[in-house]
């Protein structure tokens, strides 16, 4: 099976549970193959915690957490604690949830600050530091984490730091009216997820992440991403820019895409497709700025409008 048909194939399997939602399911897998975690924001019930349980189902032998975050949670309850056994007294290292190959961290804004840093480094470096000893997380590991945009009572922001970790920031929307009847009859009987079979295996999932590294892209195009990250750090309003993280971020998720398209070089468009879900939610704008309208995913646009393209 070649990398095209792997991808398309998972992507039918996640589209069979999560209906008429095709952009979003593959910017999330994209996110995923090309090794970054997704945020997505969106109103409660729209499926965001159905798509983290499709995907996992679709993959074999692909394990799966959930962490329900709320204010009582502490960093140990996701990364794991080191008991005493008190007939051998010695300490075993019991691995939290954050040791899986997709990590649905659920509500993540509910948390104390202190608990969503715990997942800084690992998001980030792919390793748990826990008393001192370092345990790297192997497999996919794939966060997906959750939260409304309207509730905010008894929430904590995520900080700047945590919000840079994600590679995109993607939200779900509703489905129109037609496709919304055709989730109710699918669900009449049971839900799809208990029917869902596994396509694709872990092994194929990092065979698929090989060939995205094999995808070309043109200095030209390299240099674009970076003048497009740049523009953000000129901008008077924007407190807090886009970071060398976005650009690379960025970068990997074009290759990923075209991969998906079928292509195996980057083109623009997918770059412009792409940069208002990778760049926009690292931005801080002014409160100023934000009181009279100017949100991260508007001045990603009009930098796009304003960046010569590379031809």
């Amino acid at each position: 099976m070649t990398p095209l048909e792997t991808a398309h194939l998972l992507e039918q399997s996640v589209e069979s549970i999560i209906r008429g939602q095709r952009k979003t399911v593959r910017n999330v897998l994209c996110c995923m193959i090309s090794g970054g975690h997704v945020l997505l924001e969106d109103n409660p019930g729209t499926g965001k915690t159905t798509l983290a349980k499709a995907i996992a189902g679709s993959i074999s032998n692909s394990q799966f957490n959930r962490i329900q975050f709320t204010p009582d949670l502490l960093p140990s309850d996701i990364l794991g604690v080191s008991i005493l056994n008190q007939q051998t007294s010695e300490f075993h290292f019991h691995p939290g949830p954050v040791f899986t190959d997709i990590l649905l961290a659920d509500e993540i804004n509910r948390a104390s600050p202190r608990t969503q840093s715990a997942l800084l480094e690992s998001m980030a470096e792919r390793q748990a530091t826990i008393e001192g000893s370092c345990h790297h997380l192997d497999g996919v590991f794939f966060v997906i984490a959750t939260q409304n945009p309207i509730e905010f009572r008894g929430t904590y922001p995520l900080p700047e730091a945590q919000m840079d970790r994600f590679a995109m920031q993607c939200s779900l929307g509703y489905v129109s009216p037609e496709e919304e009847s055709r989730i109710l009859a699918a669900q009449n009987n049971g839900h799809p997820l208990d029917d869902l079979k596994a396509v694709v295996s872990l092994e194929q999932i990092a065979a698929l992440q090989d060939a995205v590294s094999q995808i070309r892209i043109s200095n030209e195009l390299r240099n674009y991403i970076v003048a497009l990250s740049n523009a953000t750090r000129s901008i008077e309003e924007v407190q807090l820019s886009a970071s060398p993280r976005a650009s690379l971020a960025l970068m990997k998720l074009a290759q990923t895409l075209s991969l998906f398209e079928g292509r195996d070089f980057v083109t623009p468009e997918t770059i412009q497709e792409l940069a208002p879900d990778v760049i926009a939610h690292r931005l801080v704008i002014s409160p100023e700025a934000k009181f009279n309208g100017l949100t991260g995913r508007g001045v990603v646009e009009d930098i796009l409008k304003k960046t010569p393209v590379p031809v």
